[in-house]
């Protein structure tokens, strides 16, 4: 199948998966109601953008911090070196508003904002809320989560929190330090209150798949009021930790059980990450599916592969999408297809001798 017409049928089925989670909430079918014709009207951005021979990707990952309050072990940010205690090199806020005006104007309909902490720079969040034509699902440990935070959320719900976790109490608390998990259970119980949609974000291990791909657990999220959940396949970033990374087979596995959980939780979005990339394919990485951002602006494939030719605090977002760089890692990655991780990471040093090149 075309690769647009692939991702343009999982857009709409999500849009479609959001209307059940906001049956009977007033607020919530205002918004689909506001956001359906926008990312209709990006989806015609994109079209003529491609009819021009320039392929924008529905989505974006876009790291607007460095900083982070938690030092959570395994971390791919830190060990990659996009997480810090210090800002110095990070993007101000205008910045990132030039760079979602830019997104808005080729057609993307959602940017990830990650980190770091993407909440400790509630400038640039608030900058996000300004473009109701986009939503901007944003990875957070939930930690900065405050009554203002509450209070926006729910003015702008294009702006939707997923909350990262390992699993359960014990899993979640040992990556992530004592206490983790029942602060984001608390901040998630405040968003239920409030008819709030908003997502959790797990890093699938071999130590945890088995636990939480279960119906049980995802039943749990659920009844917390959870209408997102997002499995994110392990990158071993940090030495040492090869071990927990899904193998061929795992990958296969992860699939198949999102696929039957989306049957068994109609009204729950649920996605695997990368998910099944031959079906697309290949790597959906360098502007394919999407491209990374980094905090200082740096376009890189993916958050595992960080590595970048263009910076948009002087280029274009559409400079990056026809770079050089990104179509000789799409052919690279293409080749090497799907095996479990992150293609790029595994060809690193193909990577790197592009840009020596």
């Amino acid at each position: 199948m075309d690769l647009n017409v692939y991702m343009e049928q999982g857009i709409s089925l999500l849009v479609k998966t959001a209307g059940k989670y906001y049956l009977n909430n007033p607020r919530g079918i205002a918004f689909l109601a506001k956001i359906a014709p926008e990312i209709k009207k990006s989806a015609k951005r994109r079209q003529a953008n491609e009819a021009e021979g320039t392929h924008v990707p529905p989505m974006l990952i876009a790291s607007i911090t460095s900083r982070c309050n938690l030092h959570c072990a395994g971390c791919y940010a830190r060990a990659a070196g996009g997480c810090s205690d210090g800002t110095a090199s990070d993007l101000l806020a205008e910045d990132w508003k030039r760079i979602f005006g830019e997104a808005s104007e080729l057609g993307v309909s959602f940017i990830l904002l990650a980190g770091g902490e993407p909440l400790l720079r509630r400038d640039i969040i608030e900058a996000a809320a300004g473009f109701p034509n986009m939503v901007f699902p944003i990875f957070t440990n939930g930690t900065p989560i405050d009554d203002r935070y509450i209070e926006l959320f729910g003015k702008n719900r294009n702006l939707i929190p997923v909350f990262s976790i390992e699993g359960n109490r014990e899993q979640t608390n040992s990556r992530r330090g004592a206490g983790a998990f029942e602060t984001v259970q608390d901040v998630m119980r405040r968003f239920k209150k409030k008819k709030m949609l908003f997502g959790a974000s797990i890093t699938v291990t071999k130590e945890n798949m088995a636990d939480v791909t279960t119906p049980g657990f995802v039943a749990s999220l659920r009844e917390d009021g959870c209408g997102v959940v997002f499995f994110v396949e392990y990158v071993p970033v940090e030495p040492g930790t090869e071990h927990l990374m899904l193998d061929e087979q795992g990958v296969h596995k992860l699939q198949g059980v999102v696929d039957d959980l989306k049957q068994e939780f109609t009204d729950t979005i649920l996605v695997s990450f990368p998910g099944d990339e031959q079906s697309m394919g290949g790597c959906l990485a360098s502007g394919r599916g999407f491209f990374h951002i980094n905090a200082n602006g740096g376009a890189e494939p993916c958050p595992f592969s960080p590595h970048s030719e263009l910076n948009l605090k002087t280029d274009s977002i559409k400079a990056a999408l026809r770079s050089g760089f990104f179509q000789k890692l799409r052919d690279i990655a293409a080749a090497a297809g799907h095996n479990g991780g992150c293609t790029l990471f595994d060809h690193e040093s193909e990577v790197k001798a592009l840009l020596q090149k």
